[in-house]
């Protein structure tokens, strides 16, 4: 009967062994899994970065440079991996540009901790001196920083300029970044001007050319054909534009029925009907005077039928059918038009007015342009050109980080140069800070600043430089008070980045460094993975 006594464990006051060995292996599991994400986007990093091709299991096949969107496409598996590509989402969101970056210091960071959960510090104590050292980074940062003006153009597109640097269509940059500068500051509202909504600025990608054929177009651009049924016009002067939600047809019974018509003069009542039904829709359209229709994709039914087409036409109608549902919005903003969900609310005072509106042919299909809007809402469109899909969808990509460097500096109007300068002097500083710092803190501190040197090292190393020799010249000149040298890739040496006008907005580094710690805390702060099924 003794023998469930001595199976029960000791309970003493002094418990002395407890299993921290399970904790460990999960933390550094996590660790080397995230690392592993980010290696594989740290050679994508710079002007010089090569472009990962991702072939997807549908066969679809992507060429791109930027970080979110390779991270988007791979399949992580393991949970704390997943947290980097969420990393890269967030940075996307916030600054728009600098996807890759904030991986790749998220990745550096790890690696210290690494080394530093080796030497037996506590996690926790890792995870605070983290906090406080991406605070210190960012006061760092924003005394670097160099004020900008809206008006400053030239500063705008030197920055948009350096996005696309990195992107493959960077030889295509002194024509896209101002373009995208002149597409920002078109959407700007003047009551409110530090926000910037990029769903104003639309980009139309259309098959066809060269990316050097990509034009701002001031007004709308539909990527449709005209409907050319019974020979309407495809160019109206002076138009009157409607956007309708309704449908041009024949109503349907509300049930699912068949009518069973045995005489033919029956028959004919019913066409009489339809005919009349719809000849009483377009009286009252063309009674306001419009001559430009715009036809909502209708679920229910057809929105239109050949007949009704056919009467559009000979009323001088110009029709454009099956518009998305999800384009209504911008479309009304643009032409400061409303749309009208029911014909008996068809009035003159909903309608938009344009000086043209035409049918123009473009590659291998035609395109429909409005242009010459009267008090035009703070929208924009871009049309982008491309010799073949992965080119267009990757300028389309590059075109949106270009848009988001512009709206960063319309939020936060700072810039600071590029080229590694700015890691490498945080790098500088918060080395100098840790050494004031006593206790553990001052240690993680030092590995922190550490850290910060991947960005000028991986730099140099996509650009086959010597990174060892590049980042130690680097340190030494920063040493020296020369706060803006960095690297200048196209030359191979150290340069005054900012003369070479390499400069990105103060917003992509700061959040880059937020977001990366934030990350990185979390990671660490994690001792165990319970799987439910």
């Amino acid at each position: 009967m003794a023998a469930p006594a001595i199976s029960q464990p000791r309970s003493s006051k002094t418990e002395s062994y407890v299993d921290n060995k399970r904790k460990e292996d999960i933390r550094h599991a996590n660790i080397v899994a995230a690392r592993a994400v980010a290696d594989a986007v740290r050679t994508s990093l710079g002007p010089k970065g090569m472009d990962k091709m991702i072939s997807a299991a549908n066969g679809e096949v992507i060429i791109t440079n930027d970080g979110a969107t390779i991270l988007n496409k791979m399949e992580v598996l393991q949970p704390a991996a997943k947290m980097l590509v969420e990393l890269s989402k967030s940075q996307d969101a916030a600054a728009g540009d600098g996807t890759t970056t904030v991986v790749v210091i998220a990745g550096a960071l790890l690696k210290q901790c690494l080394s530093l959960l080796g030497s037996g510090i506590h996690p926790t104590v890792i995870s605070d001196s983290l906090h406080k050292a991406s605070i210190k980074a960012v006061d760092v940062l924003t005394a670097m920083a160099v004020p900008v003006e809206l008006s400053d153009r030239e500063s705008l597109i030197k920055s948009a300029s350096t996005s696309l640097n990195s992107k493959v269509v960077s030889q295509y940059s002194t024509l896209l970044a101002p373009l995208a500068v002149d597409a920002v500051l078109s959407v700007v509202d003047p009551a409110k001007p530090d926000l910037v909504d990029l769903r104003d600025v639309r980009i139309v990608k259309k098959l066809g050319g060269t990316v050097d054929d990509t034009e701002m177009v001031n007004g709308l651009v539909f990527d449709k054909k005209v409907s050319h049924a019974a020979g309407g016009p495809t160019r109206v002067e002076n138009a009157k534009i409607a956007v309708i939600q309704f449908q041009i047809s024949p109503p349907k019974t509300d049930i699912e029925q068949s009518i069973v018509v045995s005489d033919y003069t029956q028959m004919d009542r019913i066409l009489k009907e339809e005919r009349n039904y719809i000849l009483g829709i377009i009286k009252k359209i063309k009674a306001t005077g419009c001559n430009v229709l715009l036809i909502q994709k209708s679920i229910l039914r057809d929105a239109v039928t050949d007949l009704s087409l056919h009467y559009l036409a000979k009323a001088k109608i110009l029709v454009l059918k099956d518009v998305e549902r999800d384009d209504i919005e911008f479309i009304t903003k643009t032409l400061n038009c409303l749309p009208i969900a029911n014909i008996e609310h068809f009035r003159e005072e909903k309608l938009g007015y344009a000086n043209l509106v035409e049918e123009v042919p473009l590659g291998d299909g035609k395109i429909v342009k409005i242009t010459g809007i009267k008090n035009m809402g703070r929208t924009s469109t871009v049309l982008v050109r491309g010799s073949n899909q992965l080119v267009l969808d990757e300028a389309e990509r590059s075109l949106h980080d270009a848009l988001c460097v512009v709206r960063c500096l319309v939020n936060k109007r700072f810039l600071i140069a590029g080229g590694g300068a700015p890691e490498i002097e945080l790098s500088r500083q918060l080395g100098a800070w840790a050494k004031v710092l006593h206790g553990m803190e001052g240690y993680c501190v030092k590995s922190f600043a550490e850290a910060l040197e991947v960005i000028p090292y991986t730099l140099a190393e996509n650009a086959g430089l010597n990174p060892i020799a590049i980042v130690t010249e680097l340190r030494n000149r920063h040493a020296q008070g020369e706060i803006n040298a960095g690297i200048n890739v196209r030359k191979g040496q150290i340069t005054n980045i900012l003369e070479e006008n390499v400069v990105q907005p103060l917003l992509v580094s700061t959040s880059a460094i937020t977001l990366a710690t934030e990350c990185v805390r979390m990671i660490l702060k994690i001792d165990d993975i319970v799987t439910v099924r």
